[in-house]
Parts: structure tokens; sequence; C-alpha cells
């Protein structure tokens, strides 16, 4: 091999999320066979394109961001994957949100490559106008790469319909046309499809309905915990309730809530909604951050960001299922205590791909201008996410491994004979 050493960026101690995706690229690289030749393919991002985003603040003063947007591989189709405006943004961190995106592409086996973007800023700091123009400055930026064949940004942490409505009116003035297909996750005003604010939500449920069954966990009366109740974790906890299970315990940013009989999900949403937090809903007990990785449950939703369940906290975790609703939220130290603890843990790469589903259905809607009903929608995501989810579960059977690596199984190879079939480039 005349590969380069591993960038520098890369700490052995502290791997990060880049890291625990290559880890995870190791791990799959004994069931690729003859197409592991490629496998270095998967273990470099095709393109990384950094850009400067100047704006004028309010107050008369330019202010500088950095922004990124990566492709990591585009075999099999256009890139595809969000773009999250927050203040820890790396570019580590978006190279393996792209990477993830690939690989959760291949698995539910939509016609996408994997790519992602993100600036380092936090969006409470500015006001409505600065955050427009910081959209539209970043996406003229990154405007050289993006398009309806090529790359479809879409929401991601701290970004909504608005801002890919923004992104969508500024790519279309660049162009002199407009282009709904350039971003998913608009609003149905401009193109957007019915069905994609709940879809992600509604993906992590439906496959933990799938898995439960294997296991033989009813959902009606089991004891569910969510950490993160944004748009994932928020949806997610509500059809558990409607299942007839019991929220018993929520996490986010500002506060970590336990009520053993049930936290009542429509009221505490509207709570969060109005205060920005569940900080202070009442009737339930407020505990420290940590204990909330402790608490008896059955069902545990990580659905918040990366690197939550580590080597730290897997061996006080009660529940049998854990059903990853944010990306990455599990290092590989953590995956292999889990495992030996027979806790199921159903990974991102096909929990959370209800939202690319339904991007993807927006996509396609958008180039024929054709839209589906609700219903459609929702029937399709549920039909995809279930055939995918038994495919993952047949092959961890087969190959005797986690679910994780089983998905990671799918997707690579899906990915592998795209590269192999296309060949090379001059």
């Amino acid at each position: 091999m005349h590969s380069h050493p591993l960038p520098s960026y890369l700490d052995p101690q502290h791997p990060g999320a880049w890291g625990m995706y290559l880890e995870q690229i190791d791990r799959v690289t004994p069931y690729l066979g003859p197409l592991s030749r490629w496998v270095e393919t998967l273990k470099r991002p095709k393109r990384i394109l950094i850009v400067d985003v100047p704006i004028e603040l309010d107050n008369g003063t330019v202010a500088h961001f950095e922004g990124y947007r990566v492709q990591h591989n585009t075999s099999r189709g256009p890139g595809k994957g969000g773009v999250r405006f927050h203040q820890d943004v790396t570019l580590p961190e978006v190279m393996a949100l792209s990477a993830w995106m690939s690989v959760k592409n291949a698995a539910i086996n939509l016609p996408f490559g994997g790519a992602k973007g993100g600036i380092r800023v936090d969006p409470r700091t500015l006001s409505r106008g600065e955050l427009e123009r910081l959209t539209r400055r970043y996406t003229s930026e990154i405007g050289i790469i993006i398009g309806p064949t090529r790359d479809i940004p879409a929401p991601d942490v701290n970004t909504n319909e608005q801002i890919m409505a923004w992104m969508m009116d500024t790519y279309s003035m660049n162009e002199g046309a407009t282009a709904t297909g350039v971003v998913t996750g608009k609003p149905v005003a401009l193109g957007g499809s019915l069905g994609r604010k709940e879809a992600t939500g509604r993906g992590v449920f439906t496959v933990a309905q799938e898995a439960a069954l294997r296991l033989g966990l009813p959902l009606a009366g089991a004891r569910v915990a969510v950490q993160g109740l944004g748009n994932v974790g928020g949806v997610t906890a509500r059809l558990f309730e409607q299942a007839g299970a019991i929220v018993v315990a929520v996490q986010d940013h500002a506060a970590t809530l336990y009520k053993p009989a049930g936290l009542g999900v429509d009221a505490l949403l509207a709570h969060a909604t109005a205060q920005g937090s569940v900080h202070g809903f009442a009737g339930a007990e407020a505990l420290p951050r940590d204990d909330f990785w402790r608490l008896p449950c059955d069902i545990l939703i990580p659905a918040a960001l990366e690197g939550q369940i580590t080597a730290t906290n897997a061996m006080h975790i009660t529940a049998r299922l854990i059903i990853e609703g944010a990306n990455g939220p599990t290092t590989p130290e953590a995956d292999d205590i889990l495992a030996e603890r027979h806790v199921l843990v159903v990974p991102d790469v096909i929990a959370n791909a209800g939202g690319v589903t339904v991007s993807y259905f927006e996509w396609v809607q958008d180039f024929s201008s054709f839209f589906w009903t609700e219903d459609e929608i929702n029937a399709r995501l549920v039909r995809r996410m279930q055939e995918a989810f038994a495919a993952v579960w047949e092959t961890a059977q087969t190959h005797q491994v986690s679910l994780r690596t089983a998905t990671f199984i799918i997707a690579c190879t899906r990915m592998l004979q795209a590269r192999e079939l296309r060949g090379l480039y001059p």
C-alpha cells in the first residue's frame, strides 16, 4: 500500500468522529472480499471545500465565519447531506458526517452519495437578518459544487426549512432560474415534501418497532428514555407514546428529567418550545446530567449529538434496545461493551435514514413537479425502512456481526461495486 499515514489532526487518544468512522471501516473490511482492494476510497473524501463566510453584522462591523462542504463519495449518485450551524463544527466532524451519509444512502439504497456541510457559528447569537446573510453568503460560496444533480444540501442541527428556502433562492438567483431541487427539507410552499419534518423521527420509530418485534419486546408499556428533544427526538417520543410506550426520561442541553409514570410528551414539547428547553417542566424529577445513562428503561434513544455513549457510561445502561436517532452517538469501545452486555444497538446509518429517504422523495417530486400525498409518502417511507432493516438483520445473522457492521457490509459493498464498475477516469 502506498497510501499516506493518517492526517495529523487524528489524535489516537481522541479519535473524534472521523476516527470513529475510520475504525468502523476497518471493522467491515474483512467482509468485503475482493472489493476490499478499493476500501481506501472510503477513507478519503472525494472533495473538501473550506470557505470564508464574511457578513456585515447589524452593528455595522464585518464578521468572518468558517464554512465547509465535504463530498465524501459520489460513485452512486450526487452528494446528499445536511448543513449544520453550530459553534463546535470542525472539518473532521463534517468529514465523518459526510461519510456516514454515504453509508446511510447506500444502506437504504437511495441513488445518492454522501455529503455534509457546516458553519462554525452559534446561531443563537445572530439576529434573523444576520442569519439570512450568513446562509446566503455560505450558499454563494459553496454554489460552485452544489446543484440538483451534483450535491443536494438539507437541514441538520440548528438549520430548518427557512434556511433551506434562503439557500434555494440564493442558488436560483445565481443560476438565473428557479432550481427547487438544489436542497431538500424546504417549506411545502416552495416544493418541499409533505411528511418531511416528521420523517427522521418516523423512521427511528419504524426501525424501533421492527427491532422490538425481533427481541420479543412489546412497545405497549415499554419504558423509553430520549436524549435530545429536537425534530428527531420529539417526533420519536410522540410516536412511542401513541404506541402505548411510556417516556420516562428526557435530556436536552439544559436539563435531565425523570418521571417513572411517564412525562406526557405533548405537554413536555409545548414547554420546551415555549421555554427553549425542558428545564423547569413541572412534575418531573430533575437529575444531574450523567445520571441519564443509569435510569431504568427498556429502550434508549440518543437523538442529540455524536459521541454521547462512551466506554464510561455504556456499562451503566439498563436498556435492552438502543436506537440511534443522532449521527455517531456511540463510540466503537462503547459498541463492544454494549454487545458483551447483550444490548441491541440499531445504528444511526439505518435508524435515522428516514429523513434522507423523504428528502429523496422530495427531490424526485421536484424533478417531475408532481407531488404525492402525505399518506403515500409515509407508507413508502415505512416500507423502505422495514425492507432495509430486514436486510440488515439477515446480514447480521449470516455473519454473526453487530447490526452496525451488517449495515456497513451492505452499504460499503454497494459503494465499492459502483466504484469498481465505473473504474478510474482518466
